[in-house]
């Protein structure tokens, strides 16, 4: 690809509204995967002014209204929410999820000659790339990395001027395939009062450098790196804006630099096909990718309700690949079992591991012994090369 051209994506901190919604809502995961891994969850949360409302779906153990209220408590006063329009302690909280139906359970569960089915049709992606260290594309990599290092400042390191609602966005000029500088850089951050765009742009500014290499920022101009371009931003987070689960789903994935089936993820067990086949297409690419087989790998995944096996598998890698692709799409199904119960017991899904998951990205982090971001290993590479 020789063509230049510029490429931009965005992401939004753990104190955006819909990002406190989705760290709720995984919450609600969690809790129930801790007491039961086989439990079905499909939580909604709603947030606005000193307000939270769940909705939606569970079974499996008995957890009270009273506990769940305790802990979405619990997920705001870490997040950093202490404002009069939106506060851990003072801020109304109602429950309404309530038992899966018997229809939807009926499809999904195992039983007498069935395999468990997939909880829902729909298409599925998986991305990776060489743009980055960790095989994501440089965009919305970059704008993660800025953020997570601000959230650490406020919350670890007493910088006490920022507040928790953020957005980055990071425009990058790619030459050749590859990203070659930063063209220009957008930071909206919540604030305390009295505080001036260019005294919070000396604040951020240095957890820009420490995320993003010098060699990218050597031609930014600073009339190119905004800083709170309205001029004020003390009014956010849920008393700001309302927030809704599920609608950050490029933050969530690769900054629109693939395509997306279109399903959350927050919210959601790992019966949920719209997660977990999403996480084995982005663990199938990466790996493919990691392996040298090619620059760049899209794989697309396709599932029916209550049917156990992917009824197609895709893969584009826009002419990068060093093997043929129709070979690469025959080596999947004898390396990895893309049936639902295949890919939660492959990357252990049944875990509760999902509440870090819910900010900054759900690709391109650290795999943990704890399990977490288990799809992002690339212990497939010496299989695919042997296979080869």
């Amino acid at each position: 690809m020789s063509r230049s051209y510029l490429f931009t994506s965005e992401s939004v901190s753990e104190g955006h509204p819909d990002k406190v919604c989705d760290r709720i809502s995984d919450m609600v995961v969690d809790t129930y995967l801790s007491k039961d891994p086989s439990s079905r969850v499909a939580c909604e949360t709603l947030t606005t002014t000193n307000k939270v409302v769940l909705a939606g779906e569970v079974r499996g153990p008995s957890v009270s209204k009273d506990q769940i209220i305790s802990q979405v408590r619990d997920c705001i006063k870490d997040i950093g929410y202490e404002q009069d329009g939106f506060h851990w302690k003072n801020c109304e909280v109602d429950s309404f999820l309530h038992e899966q139906s018997a229809d939807i359970a009926m499809g999904v569960d195992s039983g007498d000659n069935k395999d468990e089915g997939a909880g829902d049709q729909g298409i599925m992606f998986g991305y990776a790339c060489i743009d980055t260290e960790s095989l994501m594309p440089a965009p919305i990599h970059y704008s993660h990395q800025i953020l997570l290092k601000m959230a650490d400042a406020r919350k670890n390191k007493g910088i006490s001027e920022l507040e928790p609602d953020s957005k980055s966005q990071v425009t990058m000029l790619y030459e050749n395939g590859k990203p070659s500088k930063v063209t220009s850089l957008v930071i909206s951050t919540q604030h305390k009062p009295n505080l001036s765009p260019s005294e919070i742009k000396e604040i951020v500014k240095p957890y820009v450098y420490e995320s993003i290499p010098n060699n990218l920022l050597e031609d930014l101009k600073d009339e190119e790196f905004y800083v709170n371009p309205t001029g004020n931003f003390v009014i956010g987070g849920p008393d700001g804006d309302s927030g809704l689960t599920g609608r950050k789903i490029i933050v969530d994935t690769y900054g629109g630099a693939a395509p997306h089936g279109g399903g959350a993820f927050s919210g959601k067990d790992p019966s949920k096909v719209d997660r977990s086949a999403a996480y084995a297409a982005r663990y199938l690419a990466k790996n493919i990718v990691a392996a040298k087989l090619a620059d760049q790998c899209v794989i697309q995944l396709s599932y029916a309700i209550g049917v156990s096996k992917p009824l197609s598998i895709y893969i584009n890698t826009n002419g990068t690949n060093k093997i043929d692709e129709a070979k690469i799409e025959k080596l999947i199904p004898d390396l990895f079992d893309l049936s639902p119960r295949g890919i939660r017991e492959h990357l252990k899904l049944s875990n509760p591991i999902y509440v870090p998951t819910s900010a900054y990205g759900h690709f391109g982090r650290k795999p943990l012994t704890t399990g977490h971001f288990s799809w992002e290993k690339t212990d497939l590479v010496d299989k695919l090369k042997s296979a080869i």
